[in-house]
């Protein structure tokens, strides 16, 4: 009985820090100067737009106009995440904010978290992995979230975007089925 309490006691002290760097990754604030002293594009493929490290990023015109991507990720999010994460990315009671989360974790974390779930603590986060409602729109939830992160674009509905792209569409009817 003691060796399990010890192991039980190990475990939780062991979560104590991974608890402690998710509540960083969600709730350390976002300096977009800093961060990206310009827009992060480096180049664009048909309507998805990249960074140098080939990572999706969104592109927001100067007239408020955004990626075909980042009103995606809008409309997949909330159909998706926003139950758990509040909307807009902001958080609620039952689950952290998220949108810095996109920032701060990177593309590759935050991909491996939505696929394959996390527990820290009571905290836990379901995995999505075989769920084509988030994994053929995961670079667009990523990309709303980071461009909601990085404060350049308001809560709520974009009011403007870009066309679908037919390079787009194809890529979301293949993975669709």
């Amino acid at each position: 009985m003691r060796i399990a309490k010890r192991f039980i006691a190990s475990g939780l002290m062991a979560a104590l820090p991974l608890a402690a760097i998710a509540a960083n990754w969600s709730d350390q604030p976002v300096d977009p100067a800093a961060d990206y002293p310009e827009v992060p594009v480096a180049y664009d493929e048909d309507g998805r737009y990249y960074t140098d490290d080939d990572i999706p990023t969104f592109n927001i015109a100067e007239d408020g106009t955004v990626d075909w991507l980042t009103f995606s990720g809008f409309r997949r999010y909330h159909a998706e995440c926003h139950v758990c994460h509040g909307p807009d990315g902001e958080g609620s009671t039952y689950a952290p904010k998220i949108k810095n989360s996109a920032v701060h974790m990177g593309y590759y974390d935050f991909y491996d978290v939505v696929v394959n779930g996390r527990t820290v603590g009571n905290s836990v986060m379901p995995h999505f992995g075989d769920n084509p409602n988030v994994m053929c729109y995961l670079d667009d939830i990523y990309v709303y979230l980071k461009a909601r992160g990085m404060d350049v674009i308001a809560r709520g509905r974009p009011a403007k975007k870009e066309a679908k792209s037919d390079m787009i569409r194809e890529a979301e009817d293949a993975c669709m089925g």
